[in-house]
C-alpha cells in the first residue's frame, strides 16, 4: 500500500509499541506522533490510543448516546474532517465533541487544539472549553497483539477494502478547481497592482499572506495536476517578493525568494514560471553588480523556450547586462535576439501578467539604454523619445528610467537643458516611489554629468544638486528607517 500521509501504518504502530515498552505515556506519544508525522493534536491523539478512524467514531457515538442532547452520529469521514478543520476540507467540532473526544483519549481538551484551532474557534466556544474540568486519566492501552496474516477469502476481502480506503483517501483534496482558479485571479490582480503604483509594502504584505495561504494548501492533500497548479502559483509569489525586494535594495533577501521560487517551478514542472523566475533572478543579479550571473540566468531562461513574453525580456535583460560590462558586440547579439524573440512570440497570453509581462514600452526601455551603453546615442535618444511620446499607460519605475536614459542623451550630445527638461517627471517622484533601480540610475547619470565638458553649467550644476536631494530622499532609505518613523511606502515598480 501507499505510505500514509501522515507516516506508514507500520511506522505509526512500531513508534506507538516502542514507546508503550519504554513506560511512556500517552502525552508523550501523541507528541511524538505529532513531531515526527506532523499531525494535528486531534489525530495525533488518537494514533496514541491505536484506533482507527471507524473506532473512534463508534466509540464516539456510544460516548453520545449516553447524553441526553449530545447524541452524534459519527462515522470514520466526520472524524477525519474533526481532525483537519481548521483546514478546508475539515470540519469544525463542536465543544461538545470536543469534550467526548477527551474523555475517549484521556486528556484535557486543550490537549486536542494547536495555536491553529484556537485561533479559528469561535470566542464562545473558547470560553465554554476553558471552563470544563480536566477527564480523569485513562490507563495506558494494551500492547497491540501482533498482526495475524489474513488467509483465503478472507484475505482477499481485506485487500478490497485497502484499496477501497486508499482510493477514498486519494480522491480527497482540500482544493477545488474554483480555489485554485480564484488564487490565479488573486495573483494577476497582485501583480498589475504593483505596476499600478500601489504602494510596495502592501503589495508585498498582501503577496506575503498569499504565498503562506499555498504553502498551507500544499501541506494538504490534492490531486497531482491540482498541486502542480500551486506549485506554480507559490513560485510566481515568491517571484513578486523577490521582485519588491530588490527594488527596495535588499538583494540577499530577494535572492532567498528567487532560490525558493526556482524549487516550485521544478516541482509545477513549468517553463513558465521555470523563465520568470531567472528572469527575476537576473533582474536580482544585475542590480547587485553581478553582471556574469545576471547573463547565466537570461540565458538559462531563454534556454526553455516558454511561451508569451518573457523570452523578450531575457534577451533585453541579457544585452542590458552586456552593455554594462562594457562588451558592445555581445550586447548588439543579444539585441537581435530581442527583436527575434518578439517577432517569433508564440503561445497563449502570459499566465500572469503586469509585472511578468513584457509590453513594448519595457521592451523599448532595454534596448534604448542599451544603444546609449553601446555609443549610439543618437539613436537611444530618438526612440526613448519616440516611445514616451505614445499614449500609453506603462509603470511609472519603467518610465523614469526611460527617461533618464533620454536625458543622458541629450547631456552626451551637449544639451543639458534638454536633460533637465526629460528629468521633470522623474525629479517629482515622491520619495516612496524612488525605487532602488531608478535611484541607481541617476547616480549613474550624475557621475556621466560631472565628466562632461559642460560640468560647471548652471543647468548641470542645478541637476546635480538636484539629483543628489533626490537619492537621499529615496525609498530604500525611506524603507531604512526605524519602526515608527515618518513616510510610509507607496510606490510601483522599476525594471
Amino acid at each position: 500500500m501507499a505510505p500514509h500521509p501522515s507516516g506508514a501504518k507500520r511506522d505509526r504502530d512500531r513508534l506507538r509499541q516502542e514507546m508503550t515498552e519504554a513506560g511512556c505515556d500517552l502525552a508523550q506519544i501523541s507528541m511524538e506522533m505529532r513531531t515526527r508525522f506532523r499531525m494535528r493534536p486531534r489525530e495525533a491523539w488518537r494514533q496514541a490510543h491505536g484506533l482507527t478512524l471507524q473506532a473512534a467514531a463508534d466509540r464516539v457515538s456510544d460516548l453520545g448516546g449516553a447524553r441526553r442532547g449530545v447524541e452524534v452520529a459519527a462515522d470514520a469521514s466526520l472524524v477525519a474532517k474533526w481532525e483537519k478543520w481548521p483546514a478546508c476540507s475539515g470540519r469544525k467540532p463542536s465543544p461538545q465533541v470536543l469534550v467526548m473526544l477527551a474523555e475517549l483519549y484521556g486528556c484535557d481538551v486543550a490537549e486536542l487544539l494547536d495555536y491553529e484551532d484556537r485561533v479559528a474557534l469561535p470566542p464562545a466556544d473558547l470560553q465554554v472549553l476553558e471552563h470544563r474540568p480536566a477527564p480523569a486519566p485513562t490507563a495506558p492501552p494494551p500492547r497491540p497483539p501482533a498482526a495475524v496474516e489474513p488467509q483465503g477469502t478472507t484475505l482477499v476481502e481485506a485487500a478490497a477494502d485497502e484499496s477501497a480506503a486508499w482510493a477514498m483517501w486519494a480522491e480527497s483534496t482540500n482544493v477545488g478547481d474554483l480555489a485554485c482558479e480564484q488564487l490565479l485571479a488573486d495573483t494577476r490582480a497582485l501583480a498589475h497592482a504593483y505596476l499600478a503604483a500601489d504602494p510596495p509594502l502592501r503589495v508585498f504584505a498582501a503577496a506575503r499572506r498569499m504565498r503562506d495561504k499555498v504553502f498551507r494548501l500544499l501541506e494538504g492533500h490534492q490531486h497531482p495536476r491540482q498541486t502542480r497548479e500551486l506549485y506554480a502559483l507559490a513560485g510566481y509569489l515568491c517571484g513578486l517578493l523577490a521582485w519588491i525586494s530588490c527594488d527596495l535594495d535588499q538583494p540577499h533577501q530577494a535572492d532567498t525568494h528567487g532560490r525558493t521560487a526556482w524549487l516550485c517551478a521544478e516541482l509545477a514542472d513549468h517553463d513558465g514560471v521555470r523563465a520568470w523566475t531567472l528572469s527575476t533572478r537576473s533582474k536580482v543579479a544585475l542590480w547587485d553588480g553581478r553582471m556574469r550571473e545576471a547573463i547565466t540566468h537570461a540565458r538559462r531562461g531563454a534556454s526553455h523556450r516558454p511561451p508569451g513574453t518573457v523570452g523578450i525580456l531575457l534577451a533585453c535583460q541579457e544585452a542590458d547586462a552586456w552593455a554594462r560590462l562594457g562588451a558592445a558586440g555581445e550586447a548588439e547579439e543579444a539585441l537581435t535576439r530581442v527583436e527575434e524573440a518578439h517577432t517569433a512570440q508564440h503561445g497563449p497570453d502570459d499566465d500572469i501578467g503586469g509585472l511578468f509581462s513584457c509590453d513594448d514600452f519595457r521592451r523599448a526601455n532595454y534596448t534604448t539604454g542599451v544603444r546609449l551603453r553601446t555609443g549610439s546615442v543618437a539613436t537611444a535618444r530618438d526612440e526613448a523619445a519616440a516611445a514616451l511620446a505614445l499614449p500609453t499607460r506603462r509603470a511609472y519605475g519603467t518610465e523614469a528610467q526611460m527617461r533618464i536614459t533620454l536625458a543622458s542623451a541629450h547631456v552626451v550630445l551637449g544639451h543639458p537643458e534638454g536633460a533637465l527638461e526629460a528629468l521633470q517627471p522623474v525629479l517629482a517622484l515622491v520619495p516612496e516611489q524612488r525605487l532602488a533601480p531608478v535611484a541607481s540610475r541617476l547616480r549613474e547619470f550624475a557621475g556621466d554629468l560631472a565628466r562632461t565638458p559642460v560640468s560647471g553649467g548652471r543647468v548641470t550644476s542645478h541637476l546635480q544638486a538636484a539629483v543628489e536631494h533626490w537619492c537621499l530622499e529615496s525609498a530604500p532609505r525611506r524603507f531604512a528607517l526605524p519602526p515608527g518613523a515618518p513616510g510610509p511606502l507607496a510606490g510601483g515598480v522599476a525594471d
